[in-house]
């Protein structure tokens, strides 16, 4: 039997505000235990919760962002569940009326294809505290910090239907709430965390089969290969002629597998109520457009237009303004460097490659985009040719200085000198006077391939010096004369 996935995503994006939702606590991350909770952030008695009014800012851009219904007038409600790490009994979040509405995302597939994803609601509630296991024997050790942290939950439509697709949502989630500014998007912190809701259904079925969700995946590979193993596990599942039950299940992935957690509880379970110590929120049309005009140019505006300026390719384009940071760098280096194409081509390449080696992320990159603009400078000018722009490349990246100082240092500069290179070219050719016969003696099609030679015997005795464009004209002429 042919079977179809069918995924919906939760994305749960840490909001970058300086405190909490509810109290002035701090939402620095890595500070000892318990030290950023407060009485309010505790659930002590009489103690009440005031909304922090950038968290609503934020979650309000997002909206905008993914050309959603704002809701105007929406509520926090109390989710009720018993855990050691929720220390008031239940989360303060929104149910039956959240801060936005239905939108949508645009992803790009592998193909180049563009397919748009249905957002059903993002809501704002607090995040819960963290249950420590490994420290402590036969105990667990609970650290409050994170509880009270603003969270935005991010509810696709069941709209995905491959793993690949799920990947690339969550790419673009990632890459949006990183343009924004509202989230730093360290999945490896947690600051940005995804549920996998993930069924199957005959291939042609309208109805949707019984779903699972694969709880706190926080890698995008993660996130492939934990949805990959739950619709093998499915399918298996139902061929053996078992039945898919309602569950929440965590991903194992040194065993590459789901295991169960729990069986899904309904919403009813959780007892929703409006929290009766916080009012409706109310948006007014004022503040809706002061968050407007405040939105970045974001990620299609950006791809759109480095075609449009810079003639950059779809696909550079896209790679390009893959984030912020890396768009940001792009766009100095192609103006200092003077050649958008040239710069494209080093940030993707070069840049990409050093930074993959050593695990680095563009911010940290040991090349700024001034080094590399003034490099791109330099080979626009013939100072130095492709080939020792690389060895440029390399010692500025090993923090040797500008290219300027490295081109003098080394003695990099590139000959252009056309008498020079004559006399460099005439050593060659009587070098190889055997050689030179056969050129001459030999068909069009076999010259072509003969050249090379020639040109790779004048490079090596230049040192790679030589300006290649000249090497060539100035070579072509002297062995056919």
């Amino acid at each position: 039997m042919q079977w179809e996935v069918v995924i919906g995503l939760e994305i749960h994006t840490q909001l970058a505000t300086q405190s909490k939702i509810f109290s002035g606590s701090a939402t620095t991350f890595g500070s000892a235990p318990n030290t950023q909770a407060s009485l309010v952030d505790l659930g002590m008695p009489g103690v009440l919760p005031v909304l922090n009014q950038e968290a609503v800012r934020m979650a309000v851009m997002f909206g905008l962002a993914i050309d959603a219904q704002i809701g105007q007038q929406n509520v926090f409600a109390r989710k009720n569940y018993f855990y050691p790490d929720l220390p008031k009994g239940y989360q303060i979040s929104q149910m039956d009326h959240p801060i936005v509405g239905k939108g949508h995302l645009d992803i790009t597939l592998e193909d180049g294809t563009t397919k748009r994803i249905g957002v059903t609601r993002a809501h704002l509630e607090e995040d819960a505290g963290k249950s420590l296991h490994e420290d402590f024997q036969g105990f667990s050790g609970i650290d409050l910090n994170r509880a009270g942290t603003p969270l935005l939950e991010i509810v696709s439509e069941p709209d995905m239907r491959s793993a690949k697709e799920a990947v690339a949502y969550v790419k673009a989630i990632h890459a949006l709430v990183r343009y924004l500014g509202i989230c730093d998007g360290n999945m490896a912190e947690g600051s940005l965390r995804c549920d996998c809701n993930v069924s199957i259904r005959p291939k042609g079925q309208a109805e949707f089969g019984t779903r699972c969700e694969i709880k706190n995946v926080n890698s995008f590979r993660f996130i492939e290969r934990a949805i990959n193993s739950e619709v093998q596990r499915q399918i298996e599942l139902i061929e053996d002629g078992g039945k898919v039950i309602q569950e929440t299940r965590l991903y194992d992935p040194n065993k590459d597998e789901t295991r169960s957690m729990r069986s899904k509880e309904e919403a009813n379970d959780y007892r929703y109520f409006p929290d009766p110590d916080l009012l409706p929120v109310v948006i007014e049309d004022s503040f809706l457009d002061s968050v407007r005009a405040s939105l970045p140019e974001l990620p299609p505006q950006k791809r759109e237009r480095f075609q449009s300026q810079y003639g950059l390719s779809a696909y550079d384009a896209t790679v390009l303004a893959s984030s912020r940071e890396q768009a940001d760098y792009f766009e100095q280096v192609a103006v200092l460097g003077g050649d958008a194409k040239l710069a494209a081509n080093w940030v993707m390449v070069e840049l990409g490659s050093l930074l993959n080696k050593q695990g680095l992320d563009i911010e940290q990159s040991p090349v700024s985009a001034e080094q590399l603009g003034g490099m791109l400078q330099r080979i626009r000018d013939n100072t130095i040719s492709g080939k020792i722009a690389k060895v440029v490349f390399e010692a500025m990246a090993n923090g040797e200085g500008s290219a300027d100082q490295i081109i003098e240092n080394r003695g990099l500069k590139q000959v252009t000198d056309t008498g020079a290179i004559e006399q460099v070219l005439d050593e060659v050719l009587a070098a190889n006077a055997e050689q030179v016969e056969q050129y001459r003696a030999a068909d069009e099609a076999k010259r072509g391939k003969m050249f090379g030679f020639f040109v790779g015997q004048a490079m090596k005795a230049s040192k790679g010096k030589a300006n290649p464009q000249q090497v060539n004209e100035l070579l072509k002429r002297k062995l056919e004369g």
